[in-house]
């Protein structure tokens, strides 16, 4: 529910209501997921606990950086009170800045989301690739682990004793002749082909994976991940897509 504008109100005001008696003591996180097809938020307490239910919008198209961004401000105002921002952006993130974004628009080749977030909700924000910050919801922080994400796209991640290597784009290496991982197993190809060929597709991405990384986990998540109907080895697992959003408490962990 959209609260009236006072005149002369900044960002800040409009997003910042009193803190509620009883609050956990400690910084909150104002947790955000862009992705192809939707947006989520949700507040997490100082040991990254949900403090709200999942609120999410249909990402905008096209999905321009200031139409993105304007999604963002209208979901979040009704949350309530945070101290600092985590976002997982679907693309490579480097710093503060946006360095691709195959599946939204691109505008966003350059654009510093973390700042201009920052200035418009008043508080510090850092970004990460989505599968990056999803990975960080999940993993056992042990020897290498690698995240898969299924949705628009196809996701990446890769851990070390639980550090991220950042900027892994495996989607859009060739595969299959002259698909790419993405175009092979993405969204479109799940509409085009059907669920229990799609399935074979993952499988058959999972099982080229494995001996080149050689990971000791693999955690496969993202919206699609619900389609999955597969046998899989006892190292690989599925994961609940609000991962996505609980592994943003650890862009704050330093």
């Amino acid at each position: 529910m959209r609260r009236g504008k006072k005149a002369g109100a900044s960002p800040r005001a409009k997003l910042r209501p009193r803190r509620e008696r009883g609050a956990p003591r400690g910084p909150i996180t104002l947790a955000i997921d862009v992705g192809g097809a939707g947006i989520k938020a949700l507040l997490l307490d100082p040991h990254g606990e949900p403090l709200t239910e999942r609120a999410r919008v249909p990402t905008p198209r096209p999905a321009t950086p200031a139409r993105v961004v304007e999604a963002i401000l209208d979901l979040v105002r009704p949350l309530g009170d945070f101290d600092r921002v985590s976002v997982g952006f679907p693309g490579v993130v480097v710093g503060d800045t946006i360095r691709t974004a195959p599946n939204l628009d691109g505008r966003w080749k350059g654009f510093p989301l973390a700042r201009v977030l920052s200035l418009k909700l008043g508080r510090p924000v850092r970004a990460l690739n989505d599968a990056g910050v999803q990975g960080y919801g999940v993993i056992e922080g042990r020897g290498t682990e690698m995240v898969l994400t299924f949705g628009t796209g196809m996701g990446t991640a890769l851990y070390s004793d639980g550090h991220y290597v950042p900027n892994l784009e495996l989607a859009h290496h060739p595969f299959r002749g002259k698909k790419t991982y993405e175009q092979y197993v993405g969204g479109r190809a799940l509409e085009k082909i059907g669920k229990e060929r799609w399935n074979r597709r993952v499988k058959q991405v999972i099982d080229q994976i494995d001996p080149v990384w050689n990971p000791r986990r693999i955690y496969l998540g993202g919206g699609n991940s619900r389609h999955l109907r597969l046998d899989l080895p006892r190292h690989v697992s599925v994961t609940e897509n609000v991962a996505g959003l609980l592994g943003g408490i650890a862009l704050w962990r330093d």
